[in-house]
């Protein structure tokens, strides 16, 4: 789908959409939990839809409304199995109550990053087989964490395959020790395999620690459905054992990643005030205005390894302005789109130069109208950052529909603001 951006500036007043961070963990949660749970304030974009029918896989009841969520986890695979009533492809049928053959699940993840890694996690903890489907896209993405720990545990399996990747769970381990520059996906996920684990365990992290406020977030989650897991010095996590669920009724706060492509066209010409966000939240993109700060100064030099979602858009603002340096961008290549690269990719469209490097990136100035479409690669942060740029030009960009993944009201809330998009 293609949008047409005609030169328009930004004003008025506009409600920041609803964490895509905290629903994934909420729903999560509420799930594992043996009764039921109301999350509010939920925006249904591809990546939560995913997450939704990946926890209706475990067995979860879900009623969505509107913009709620309730969800009824009594009857979950985990509950089963803590209830000792699971069905193994050996035992009798007739141990279970229900009759269903739970020996096997299906977990489809579309596009949603965080929701493969996260319920990988969980599965890594079950005596099942799960497939995990979602673009060929998602797939290629790097899962070397839990392949090196189940190719290595007895009785379980890593299997990438031409249309899914299927693990084999079970996994007795209980203390890990890995890099603390991956992805926090990986450390989410363990953390929700420890506490269904009657021992709980630990999670070392080799330093550098990234992404360290995903963590965290994933602990205020865990802590408000009764899980209690810590910090044990700087790089060590320990969750307790003989623990439970508890449920909950939550509402998501603001997002302060999707809030930073509202707040930017502040910082191209407009007057935009974003309601809605939680001064204390733990969203480590928060830093998205002191960044942008920084890009009204030459020569700003920006790192970006704690809040690499914010690259597209800071690349945007920069060539608006003054241009600039970010570094720790290596990481943008493993994601929806090798970001950093199609960013300069497109950036030239706009007559603007860069230089990228194995993990840095210059951004120039002295925006210009392009002289063809602009390309949104399928990435949602891609399309919204572009669009930031059009709105000062003009012209076309294809692939628009990719905001579904994150932010489906992006283009009816710009236009509310001023915005002509055709």
């Amino acid at each position: 789908m293609d949008k047409k951006i005609s030169r328009s500036i930004a004003k008025g007043i506009v409600k920041a959409p609803p964490s895509k961070s905290m629903a994934h963990r909420y729903i999560i949660c509420a799930g594992l939990c043996d009764k039921v749970s109301t999350i509010s304030n939920v925006d249904y974009s591809e990546d939560i839809k995913a997450t939704i029918d990946c926890i209706k896989a475990l067995g979860a009841r879900v009623d969505v409304g509107e913009s709620f969520v309730s969800i009824d986890g009594r009857e979950t695979v985990i509950q089963k199995i803590l209830k000792k009533a699971i069905k193994t492809p050996t035992s009798d049928k007739s141990d279970m109550s229900d009759k269903q053959d739970i020996s096997e699940i299906d977990f489809l993840c579309r596009e949603s990053g965080s929701t493969m890694r996260f319920f990988m996690g969980i599965a890594m903890t079950l005596p099942v087989t799960a497939n995990f489907y979602g673009s060929e896209t998602l797939r290629n993405r790097p899962f070397g964490i839990y392949e090196s720990i189940l190719n290595s545990a007895d009785n379980c399996f890593f299997k990438r395959l031409d249309d899914k990747i299927s693990i084999k769970g079970g996994l007795k381990e209980n203390d890990f020790e890995i890099a603390g520059n991956i992805s926090s996906q990986f450390v989410t996920g363990l953390l929700l395999a420890l506490s269904l684990k009657k021992e709980g365990g630990s999670i070392t992290l080799i330093p550098p620690v990234e992404s360290r406020s995903y963590i965290d977030m994933t602990i205020q989650a865990m802590r408000e459905f009764g899980i209690d897991v810590n910090w044990d010095g700087e790089n060590k996590l320990r969750v307790e054992a003989d623990q439970t669920y508890t449920s909950k009724d939550i509402e998501v706060e603001g997002d302060y990643s999707n809030a930073a492509f509202l707040d930017a066209f502040n910082y191209i010409g407009g007057e935009v005030k974003v309601e809605g966000l939680n001064a204390e939240s733990l969203q480590g993109d928060k830093v998205y205005k002191e960044c942008f700060e920084k890009l009204k100064a030459e020569k700003a030099t920006i790192d970006i390894a704690d809040c690499p979602d914010l690259g597209p858009v800071l690349f945007a603002v920069a060539a608006a302005n003054h241009g600039g340096v970010f570094t720790s961008t290596a990481r943008l290549k493993i994601k929806e789109s090798d970001r950093g690269s199609v960013m300069c990719e497109e950036l030239a469209k706009f007559g603007i130069k860069t230089h990228m490097e194995e993990n840095s990136i210059e951004i120039g100035s002295g925006l210009k109208a392009p002289g063809e479409a602009i390309c949104g690669h399928n990435d949602h942060r891609i399309v919204m950052s572009l669009t930031l740029l059009l709105s000062l030009t003009g012209g076309t960009i294809t692939e628009a529909e990719a905001v579904r993944k994150s932010y489906p009201g992006f283009f009816d809330d710009i236009q509310k603001l001023g915005i002509v998009v055709n």
